[in-house]
């Protein structure tokens, strides 16, 4: 963003008495001047603008930000006496050398509204002046734009040279606002289009803050409520899908831990031996029905709850090693007996919670159970 200093030279000659501007040739001028100093400084903040009459040539303001300094001053300047326009240039060129900001652009901006009388080769001496120290000039030519259009237009090709475009000449005629006239001109749009915002649909929400400044105020901090209303919900958006991503890793990691229990208990189970069926050397659950495979782990829980419960044999001699094996057996057979007997099944169920041994698949469960008895002993009974 381009940083300048500007100087405002304004005409206050007996010509702005006239009234071919609306009202006047001076109140004219101070629309024009207000909408410039307004361009320059919301352009860039650190802009700074004076004010200088071209009558006597007097600065009355030096570079400030202060647009409402410039202004005031810029109300009690009243038309008296010629212009002398060379001085007045050159007493703005000095004005911005004792700018604050030396990295900012120089530029002055001249109302000329009256004759210009001095000769037009001491005019192109200053332009050629201004050019070496580096100064851009702005000119609008209003009121008497027949006599001065020429001398203007030589002092800014003087100016620029041959590729230079930075110093502007803008000649309004009589008729419109001379403010509405400079909205679209290089004066106020400048050279990188920041002045653009000053035109009617370019100001902030649409408003002009100098015709309704209450409006404008309102308008600018319902801006900012809304903006922090967002900002409010976007934060809030962010923390709470932070706390959900943190919710869904943490049931994750206990998800994961439950399988890691889950599968250390269930190794013991797959290192149990299942007995074999008749006829097959492991078991196919796949092909069991329901009531079989009730059967089937009903069975298997007795064998494993009697193998759990024996006690181991210890390492004595022959004959009590034998003596325990075979008290073993018929532990072992009485204890097959009492869970093969179907009245015993029946009362133990009926003691459980929760179970109705009435129902279709205990009963055929204990069929079943019933049926295996049956056929161990005609086993038992054909001759090897």
């Amino acid at each position: 963003m381009v940083l300048e200093s500007t100087i405002i030279c304004v005409d206050n000659s007996d010509y702005m008495r006239n009234g071919d501007f609306v009202p006047t040739r001076m109140q004219a001028q101070q629309d024009a001047v207000n909408l410039v100093c307004m361009s320059k400084t919301r352009s860039n903040p650190e802009n700074n603008v004076g004010l200088l009459k071209m009558a006597n040539a007097e600065v009355l303001v030096t570079l400030t930000s202060d647009v409402g300094r410039i202004l005031a001053r810029l109300h009690q300047v009243q038309p008296q006496g010629q212009i002398n326009f060379v001085t007045a240039v050159r007493v703005a060129h000095l004005a911005l050398k004792h700018r604050q900001g030396r990295n900012h652009k120089l530029r002055i901006v001249v109302f000329v509204g009256s004759p210009i009388e001095i000769d037009e080769k001491e005019i192109i001496k200053v332009a050629k002046r201004l050019k070496k120290e580096k100064v851009n000039v702005d000119v609008v030519n209003f009121g008497e734009e027949a006599i001065n259009t020429d001398k203007l237009t030589a002092f800014v090709n003087a100016i620029n040279g041959k590729d230079g475009t930075s110093s502007h000449l803008v000649t309004v005629p009589p008729g419109p606002m001379l403010s509405d006239a400079l909205l679209s001109s290089p004066v106020i749009v400048g050279e990188d289009g920041a002045g653009a915002s000053m035109t009617g649909a370019g100001f902030e929400f649409g408003v002009d803050p100098n015709e309704d400044p209450e409006l404008a105020l309102a308008l600018r901090v319902s801006m900012e409520e809304q903006r922090a209303r967002q900002e409010k919900e976007i934060r809030e958006t962010a923390v709470a899908t932070t706390g959900e991503a943190a919710a869904v890793t943490a049931a994750s990691v206990e998800e994961e831990q439950l399988q890691r229990a889950l599968g250390g208990s269930l190794v013991p189970d797959a290192a149990v031996s299942v007995p074999p069926t008749t006829g097959s050397s492991a078991v196919d659950f796949a092909a069991m029905t329901e009531e079989e495979q009730i059967a089937y782990a009903m069975k298997l829980s007795m064998e494993t709850g009697g193998e759990d419960d024996a006690p181991a044999p210890m390492e004595t001699d022959d004959g009590e090693a034998s003596a325990k094996v075979e008290q073993k057996k018929d532990e072992e057979e009485d204890y097959s007996e009492v869970m093969d007997d179907p009245d015993f099944l029946q009362n133990v169920l009926q003691s459980l919670p929760g179970v109705d041994p009435n129902s279709d698949v205990i009963q055929n469960a204990m069929r079943s159970i019933a049926d295996s008895k049956k056929d161990s002993k005609k086993d038992e009974k054909k001759p090897k």
